[in-house]
Protein backbone atom coordinates (compact mmCIF):
# COMPACT_ATOMS: atom_id res chain seq x y z
CA UNK A 1 0.00 0.00 0.00
CA UNK A 2 1.20 3.49 -0.86
CA UNK A 3 1.76 6.08 1.82
CA UNK A 4 -0.24 9.25 1.18
CA UNK A 5 2.91 11.26 0.46
CA UNK A 6 4.21 8.62 -1.98
CA UNK A 7 1.11 7.95 -4.08
CA UNK A 8 1.56 8.11 -7.84
CA UNK A 9 0.37 11.29 -9.53
CA UNK A 10 -3.41 11.41 -9.87
CA UNK A 11 -4.30 8.91 -7.15
CA UNK A 12 -4.74 11.39 -4.31
CA UNK A 13 -8.27 12.36 -3.37
CA UNK A 14 -9.36 15.57 -5.03
CA UNK A 15 -9.76 18.48 -2.60
CA UNK A 16 -11.54 20.96 -4.85
CA UNK A 17 -13.66 20.82 -7.99
CA UNK A 18 -14.42 23.91 -10.06
CA UNK A 19 -17.60 24.32 -12.11
CA UNK A 20 -18.03 26.96 -14.80
CA UNK A 21 -21.55 28.36 -14.53
CA UNK A 22 -23.21 30.19 -17.40
CA UNK A 23 -26.69 31.42 -18.15
CA UNK A 24 -28.36 28.98 -20.54
CA UNK A 25 -29.59 30.48 -23.85
CA UNK A 26 -33.11 29.13 -23.22
CA UNK A 27 -33.14 30.42 -19.63
CA UNK A 28 -31.83 29.11 -16.34
CA UNK A 29 -28.24 28.04 -15.76
CA UNK A 30 -25.81 25.34 -16.83
CA UNK A 31 -22.69 24.18 -15.02
CA UNK A 32 -19.81 21.98 -16.15
CA UNK A 33 -16.89 20.72 -14.14
CA UNK A 34 -13.31 21.38 -15.17
CA UNK A 35 -11.35 18.16 -15.58
CA UNK A 36 -14.32 15.85 -14.97
CA UNK A 37 -17.26 14.74 -17.11
CA UNK A 38 -19.93 16.37 -14.96
CA UNK A 39 -22.65 18.62 -16.37
CA UNK A 40 -25.94 19.81 -14.93
CA UNK A 41 -28.49 22.56 -15.43
CA UNK A 42 -31.33 24.19 -13.53
CA UNK A 43 -33.90 26.98 -13.66
CA UNK A 44 -32.63 28.82 -10.55
CA UNK A 45 -29.30 29.24 -8.74
CA UNK A 46 -30.59 27.42 -5.65
CA UNK A 47 -31.67 24.47 -7.80
CA UNK A 48 -28.31 24.56 -9.63
CA UNK A 49 -26.38 24.38 -6.34
CA UNK A 50 -28.41 21.36 -5.31
CA UNK A 51 -27.98 19.70 -8.72
CA UNK A 52 -24.22 20.28 -8.66
CA UNK A 53 -23.92 18.62 -5.25
CA UNK A 54 -26.03 15.66 -6.43
CA UNK A 55 -24.03 15.29 -9.65
CA UNK A 56 -20.71 15.32 -7.77
CA UNK A 57 -21.91 12.69 -5.29
CA UNK A 58 -23.09 10.47 -8.17
CA UNK A 59 -19.84 10.91 -10.12
CA UNK A 60 -17.36 9.99 -7.37
CA UNK A 61 -17.05 6.81 -5.33
CA UNK A 62 -17.97 7.14 -1.66
CA UNK A 63 -15.30 9.07 0.23
CA UNK A 64 -13.61 10.30 -2.98
CA UNK A 65 -15.67 13.43 -3.68
CA UNK A 66 -13.86 16.75 -3.30
CA UNK A 67 -14.20 18.63 -0.03
CA UNK A 68 -14.88 21.93 -1.79
CA UNK A 69 -17.02 22.65 -4.86
CA UNK A 70 -16.34 26.07 -6.36
CA UNK A 71 -18.83 27.71 -8.72
CA UNK A 72 -17.16 30.12 -11.12
CA UNK A 73 -19.75 32.33 -12.79
CA UNK A 74 -18.94 33.28 -16.39
CA UNK A 75 -20.83 36.07 -18.06
CA UNK A 76 -20.17 37.16 -21.58
CA UNK A 77 -20.95 40.73 -22.51
CA UNK A 78 -20.66 42.26 -25.95
CA UNK A 79 -20.00 45.96 -26.28
CA UNK A 80 -20.54 48.00 -29.43
CA UNK A 81 -17.42 49.86 -30.46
Amino acid sequence: MWEASKRPFGLDKMNELIFLVEEAPEGGYMARALGQSIFTEAESLDELRSNVRDAVQCHFDEGQAPKVIRLHFVREEVLAS
